[in-house]
Parts: C-alpha cells; sequence; structure tokens
C-alpha cells in the first residue's frame, strides 16, 4: 500500500491527449462507485443525472496564467523563465521562476523578453531563480503580450492561441494557476446552469496550482514524499453552504483534486469546515480518513503520481486501478486534456 511501485499502470502514449475535446461536456465519463467498484460509462454531461438537489459541488475558480516567457540574455543566448508564485510576486515585483537556458544565467544578468522588457536575476538556486522587472513595468501587460500557456510536459506541441481558453475552465476568475484543475475543464456555462436549476448548489474555492503538481514522487515508500504547498482561500460562504448541507445529510463532491486537498485541509476532526487562506500542503494517500468529502470528479492521472494515490486513498488502490486499465482497454483519453471520472 505504501510502495511506489504499487501505483504504476501500463498506459499507450497514443491515449495521452494532445488536445481537448471539441465540446468540453462531450468528454467520455468513466462512473467508479466507491463500495462495489461497479464501473459505467457515458458523456460528461451525465453528471447532471448523477448528482441530486440539494447536493453541492464544490469548483475551483484558479485561472492559469500564461506565465511561460521566452526570451534572450544581451549576449543572444535563449531563456525561458516559467513564473512560480504570481500572487506573491505581483505585490513585490519579484518572482520565483523556473529557468531553462542555454548557458544558466548568473546574479546580476539581465534577460530579455519581446520589445525591449527586462528583467534582472537576483538569485540562483538549483531549479529555479528570482528574477525582479522593472518596477515601471506592467507584468499583466507582459504576459499578456508575451507570455505563454505552460501545458504540461506530456503534451508534446508547442502551445497555440487556442489554449488560452481550452486550458481555462469557464469559471476562472482569480489568477495564479501555472496548471488548470483539469477536472473542471470539462464544464461548459449550460451545464452549469442546468446542475443549479436541478437544485445543486455550486460553490467555489481557490487553490492556485503549482509546479509541484508535475514533480514526481522520488521516495520508494510514498509515506516519506513531501508535497509543495499552494496558496488557497476557501470563502466564509462556501463554507457556510457546505457545513448547511453536511448537517442536513446532503452530499459534498469536489471538482478535482485540488478542491479534495482543500476541503480535507480546512475541515476540523468534527468534521467542520473553517473559512480561511493559507498554504496547503496536504499529501492524501492510502490510509487517510477523509473528513467531509463524499465524491469526486477527476480526470485521469499519471501512473506513480500523488493525484492517483490520492484517488486511491478516496476508493481504494486495486478498484482505482482496476477502473484504470478498464479506461485503457476502452481507449479514454488520459491526463490534463483526457476524459474524466466521478467516483461516488
Amino acid at each position: 500500500m505504501f510502495k511506489l511501485d504499487e501505483y504504476d499502470y501500463e498506459l499507450p502514449e497514443a491515449l495521452i491527449a494532445q488536445q481537448p475535446q471539441p465540446i468540453r461536456d462531450q468528454s467520455r465519463l468513466l462512473h467508479l462507485q466507491r463500495a462495489t467498484g461497479q464501473t459505467t460509462h457515458g458523456r460528461f454531461g451525465d453528471v447532471a443525472d448523477l448528482l441530486n438537489a440539494g447536493d453541492v459541488l464544490v469548483l475551483n475558480n484558479t485561472r492559469v496564467i500564461p506565465g511561460r516567457l521566452l526570451g534572450r540574455k544581451p549576449t543572444g543566448g535563449k531563456v525561458e523563465l516559467l513564473i512560480l508564485d504570481y500572487a506573491r510576486g505581483m505585490q513585490q515585483k519579484t518572482f520565483t521562476c523556473l529557468v531553462k537556458a542555454s548557458k544558466r544565467p548568473r546574479t546580476g544578468d539581465r534577460l530579455i523578453f519581446g520589445e525591449g522588457v527586462e528583467a534582472r536575476v537576483l538569485n540562483l538556486q538549483e531549479r529555479t531563480c528570482s528574477v525582479a522587472f522593472d518596477k515601471s513595468a506592467d507584468l499583466d501587460q507582459i504576459l499578456e503580450s508575451y507570455g505563454h500557456v505552460p501545458l504540461p510536459p506530456y503534451i508534446r506541441r508547442n502551445d497555440t492561441a487556442a489554449d488560452q481558453h481550452t486550458y481555462q475552465t469557464v469559471y476562472a476568475s482569480e489568477k495564479g494557476a501555472i496548471a488548470a484543475p483539469t477536472a473542471g475543464l470539462h464544464f461548459t456555462r449550460p451545464l452549469l446552469e442546468r446542475l443549479a436549476q436541478k437544485g445543486v448548489r455550486l460553490v467555489y474555492l481557490t487553490l492556485h496550482v503549482g509546479y509541484g503538481t508535475f514533480l514526481p514522487v522520488e521516495s520508494t515508500d510514498i509515506r516519506h514524499h513531501r508535497m509543495h504547498s499552494e496558496f488557497f482561500s476557501l470563502p466564509p460562504a462556501t463554507a457556510d453552504t457546505v457545513n448547511s448541507a453536511k448537517k442536513q445529510g446532503r452530499r459534498v463532491l469536489a471538482v478535482g483534486t485540488t478542491c479534495v486537498r482543500t476541503l480535507e485541509y480546512c475541515t476540523g476532526d468534527q468534521g467542520y469546515l473553517a473559512a480561511g487562506s493559507g498554504q496547503c500542503d496536504l499529501f492524501i494517500y492510502p490510509g487517510y480518513a477523509f473528513k467531509l468529502v463524499d465524491g469526486m470528479i477527476t480526470n485521469f492521472h499519471l501512473p506513480k503520481s500523488t493525484l492517483l494515490m490520492l484517488v486511491s486513498a478516496f476508493a481504494g488502490r486495486e478498484k482505482i486501478l482496476a477502473a484504470y486499465a478498464e479506461a485503457v482497454r476502452m481507449k479514454y483519453r488520459f491526463f490534463s486534456y483526457g476524459d474524466a471520472m466521478i467516483i461516488q
């Protein structure tokens, strides 16, 4: 249960989705019954038939920033930055970035982006650097003009203008993520309206998905893994709606592992959800006792990933891996632009 190799599975590369489904809610949907392991198959729009009036659906309204900047050094050498801390950096005008370069920059180096936009390297770490833009620079305008969508590394193509929309949920509002909360990509505005009309209560929180979502687990014993922290904000209105529903015996379903982690992190031992903001570093793996979440909507996750461990904690490792094997046989599309599953 705690060995990393127990979370591996075979996935043909052809099943890793490179493009989004043209119509968001026409993605395929695998319905996994948590208690029995039974599966059924349909389209994502079917979620409206699987939820009941009074259920609470919690969605992550983070917005992906075009935080990948391609530039050069004054010598002409290429350099690439990925901004990791947009929200904090916007206040201080200094940003922590992943850096790739033909030759690693040094402290004090100038980096040039677009038409003369400059940043200066303040310090270097093993994988990252801190950079400062000119205090008069409008970073949002810089990103709008020169930034690229930070597609995951398993999407083996350059980003396009279309990704600025397709790699964003229709309800994204709070800037700060460098990866999309991908379970939410399947929702359309008409589907959300249909759910609301049915009596499903839609509430929102924010968790800015960070680069840690892409980092591999290196410990052979998963209990030794440490999660990177990510900023979250959970509004009082969301906490009130969730707590009221739980008192009434209603279900709370999380859209995506980001919502699962935030909800569980903010829930006390008595099952009461507290509003607030801070840094979430909760690592959920088998053996974890869920305090709040009754169901989840999620995409299919990478082998040996913390996200696969989370869904295994919720439904059982054997049931999850059996469902994944079935999805492979039925040629579901995997990962960020892929299909979805609902676990109830």
